[in-house]
């Protein structure tokens, strides 16, 4: 069983509501009795750090010329399709 926020539509207030992820319940304010309407609210996920790519590694320096945004020798970003844009 899971715990989501309902607003109502007429009071305003805002209430947890215990059900499973499939069931869509009809939802009643228990101030008013008018019907409420889920609140959807972002995750809690925060990404920190130097960033977070399929290409970063969990241990060690694994990665390519390629894949790690340093410079080739073949002049780096002079040579690069971007460089005009």
């Amino acid at each position: 069983m899971a715990r989501y926020d309902y607003k109502c539509t007429s009071c305003g207030t805002v209430f947890e509501v215990q059900h499973g992820m499939t069931e869509r319940p009809e939802v009643h304010c228990p101030s008013c009795g008018a019907d409420a309407e889920k609140v959807f609210t972002p995750a809690g996920i925060e990404f920190k750090g130097s960033g977070f790519y399929n290409t970063d590694q969990r241990g060690g320096s694994s990665s390519t010329a390629g894949t790690s945004g340093s410079s080739s020798s073949e002049g780096g970003c002079a040579n690069c399709p971007h460089k005009d844009n």
